[in-house]
């Protein structure tokens, strides 16, 4: 080969190298997650539980290196805890925006509304707080599910009520969320509870004494609510001045944040929630988890805090495996995942569905929420039954 031939061959492979390698400064570009949240609106305090996990997640990936010699970028906007926002939004972020990746919003009514965006642009979307389970009874592909199904909640309250002689229960939830109570009826019915009250109230209700009245007047032995904080926060507050009593009382799953005892204070004493996690089961890195993301917010996380942190965590993990961000071959490594992170254990079938995590119950005792189901995660004994509101 002559010696002009050699040097344009030379030339033209590093013209092709040069292309193919990214430059030092491009590979520092960010990875860019879009994902809204709900900021304000009615899910404003779950929403701002699922944002912070997230943006720790984002602090701590970084601090070890990244993803891909790259670092991560949230790019949350505000759903305003609508769904016709979130499908917006999520719209502009995919096509836009142009990010790398999806997360998922709060609360399953949004996540339902943004889950046909995600399939038709087939951009993954690892679904932190999102539990109903018809959401993965649609075909889709490309939403994976972080929590264990909302109709399995009350579980533990139903099964404790049964345990302890009680005969009959009421059953009370909001229209949003139907799988919480629809599940209820389900547990009632298989453990041999009579169901005496069966009662829905749509979003934006303050007045619940007609409801209670009729709890009042039907006397069940146990009564559970399927709400979130704000909802069930303003149902036992009614609850105690109508002097609705029963022997167990159960809201889910807005019983189980730290809000609920901080807005009751002494009120929500006995009150048993279905929880998704909490800060002291012994999972792989949770003691470790709450103390940063106290040092990072100043104040406690709740179980949205803890699901936004592991989704994100499993995306990254998944992502390095596949050594990609096609949403493809992340799905692929996400289906065959079996571990266990601070927020439990994941396991999800060929649909993206949760199929290793499970709820406890826990129940406010001296101003700390104990568990006291499973037995095998139980930190302490329910308090049963409960007193009256007068014999308090």
């Amino acid at each position: 080969m002559r010696a002009l031939e050699l040097h344009g061959l030379v030339l033209a492979l590093a013209a092709v190298f040069a292309c193919a390698v990214p430059r030092p400064g491009m590979a520092q570009q960010p990875i860019q997650i879009g994902a809204t949240c709900s900021i304000t609106g009615v899910d404003a305090v779950q929403g701002g539980y699922v944002r912070d996990g997230y943006l720790l997640c984002q602090k701590h990936v970084n601090e070890k290196g990244g993803l891909l010699g790259r670092p991560i970028q949230f790019v949350i906007r505000d759903d305003a805890s609508e769904g016709k926002t979130a499908i917006r939004l999520y719209e502009s972020l995919i096509t836009e925006d142009k990010v790398d990746a999806v997360m998922g919003p709060y609360g399953s009514p949004i996540t339902e509304a943004v889950a046909d965006v995600v399939e038709k642009h087939r951009k993954l979307m690892v679904a932190p707080a999102a539990g109903t389970s018809a959401i993965w009874e649609k075909g889709r592909r490309y939403t994976v599910m972080v929590i264990s199904p909302l109709e399995a909640s009350t579980e533990g309250t139903i099964d404790l009520a049964a345990r302890h002689g009680l005969k009959t229960i009421g059953l009370v939830g909001a229209q949003a969320r139907p799988a919480i109570i629809k599940g209820a009826l389900d547990v009632a019915r298989k453990k041999g509870l009579d169901v005496v009250v069966h009662e829905t109230f749509p979003p934006a209700t303050k007045d619940f004494s007609d409801i209670l009245n009729k709890v009042k007047a039907r006397k069940p032995d146990a009564l559970v609510v399927g709400a979130p904080p704000s909802d069930a926060i303003a149902i036992t507050r009614q609850m105690r001045e109508l002097d609705v009593n029963v022997k167990m009382y159960g809201v889910t799953p807005g019983a189980a944040y730290p809000d609920y005892q901080k807005s009751l204070g002494k009120t929500a004493e006995f009150v048993y929630g279905g929880s998704y996690w909490e800060p002291g089961l012994p999972y792989p890195g949770n003691r470790e988890f709450v103390a940063a993301y106290q040092k990072e917010f100043g104040r406690a996380p709740s179980a949205n805090s803890a699901e936004g942190y592991a989704a994100c965590q499993l995306f990254v993990d998944a992502a390095r495996r596949a050594v990609s961000l096609d949403s493809d071959l992340v799905r692929a490594e996400l289906l065959k995942t079996r571990t266990r992170t601070v927020f439990g254990d994941f396991a999800v079938d060929e649909r993206g569905f949760q199929v290793g995590h499970k709820a406890v119950t826990v129940q406010w005792q001296d101003g700390s929420p104990v568990v006291v189901w499973p037995d095998d995660a139980a930190t302490g004994k329910a308090r049963f039954p409960t007193p009256s509101w007068s014999g308090r």
